[in-house]
């Protein structure tokens, strides 16, 4: 039993002693630089005027510097693509849409999380069962149902058991499809995280008289803030990143259609102007960056909550 014991708690030493060697440092800087050259030559051919972008590559500035804003001042405002109003009213709509689409399947499922972890009645287990299952239906084949539903009801023969709904031209139906998609996945992980929370904790509550909501509120919520924080910048770069879903139930209009559609539409001119496509496309990259390192120490402490116990 001694034996065992020492071989187990060897394992994660030797593990950490070879992540922590040189040649694995020398493995991670050299990927890190790797996958952040495409990136910094993005935002270099956004800063290059349209004669350079044109007659050669972006490795080129370090020789002919030549940079300015002109682009992202042009392709914010000035339009182009067929479109005069720039891509920042689809910027304002991609954020409009994110943030509720990130907000909405946190609530709802934390809240459930901690139900279903909990709050024990008849069923409960079943319940959890049927939103894990949930998880293997394809979002391609949800779409067409989905919509169907929001623009016709639905019907039992003559019987209306959900009346039509009129969302068109609103954020309401993205904002939906979303939340809906995220909830099996979301419920899962939050209720892993929250079953494993210290039930002497619990019943320490329970019996000084707190409510179910109260201990949620002040218990659970600030314990499980790194699975909230890591769950936020998923599902917030999948909203954000999201052509699909926008397109199914955005229709594509300026009104709602997030950047994502814009950056199709420039993308499909014939390549004219790469100058501006890829102005835009760095700028629908500052937003996500920011949401991950404002959140990365919660993102860590969430991948590594549960692992060890004690």
């Amino acid at each position: 039993m001694k034996q065992s014991t020492t071989r187990t708690t060897a394992q994660p030493g030797a593990v950490r002693k070879a992540f922590s060697s040189p040649l694995a440092s020398v493995l991670v800087i050299a990927v890190t630089v790797l996958w952040t050259i495409p990136t910094i030559g993005l935002l270099v051919t956004s800063l290059r005027p349209k004669a350079d972008v044109a007659s050669s590559g972006w490795w080129e500035v370090f020789v002919h510097p030549n940079l300015g804003f002109e682009n992202y001042h042009a392709v914010l405002f000035e339009g182009g693509f067929g479109n005069s109003a720039g891509l920042m009213p689809f910027l304002v709509n991609s954020v409009a849409i994110a943030v509720p689409a990130t907000v909405f399947p946190l609530v709802l499922a934390s809240m459930a999380a901690y139900a279903l972890a909990w709050v024990r009645f008849k069923g409960s287990d079943a319940v959890f069962f049927v939103i894990f299952a949930l998880q293997v239906v394809p979002l391609q084949m949800a779409l067409i149902p989905l919509l169907q539903l929001f623009s016709g009801g639905a019907h039992l023969g003559s019987v209306t058991i959900l009346p039509a709904l009129d969302l068109r031209g609103t954020y309401a139906p993205v904002w939906l499809a979303h939340t809906a998609f995220a909830l099996p996945l979301a419920i899962f992980l939050l209720h892993n995280f929250i079953a494993q929370l210290p039930r002497d904790l619990m019943e320490a509550a329970i019996v000084d008289g707190a409510s179910h909501f109260k201990i949620f509120r002040s218990i659970v919520l600030p314990l499980c803030a790194p699975a909230l924080a890591s769950f936020a910048i998923f599902q917030f770069l999948w909203v954000w990143n999201d052509l699909l879903v926008a397109l199914t139930f955005a229709g594509g209009t300026p009104e709602v259609a997030p950047m994502t559609a814009r950056l199709a539409q420039m993308a499909g001119s014939t390549g004219q102007r790469w100058e501006l496509l890829t102005a835009g496309a760095f700028l629908s990259l500052i937003i996500p960056l920011a949401v991950f390192f404002a959140l990365q120490r919660y993102f860590v402490r969430g991948l590594l909550a549960g692992s060890v116990k004690g």
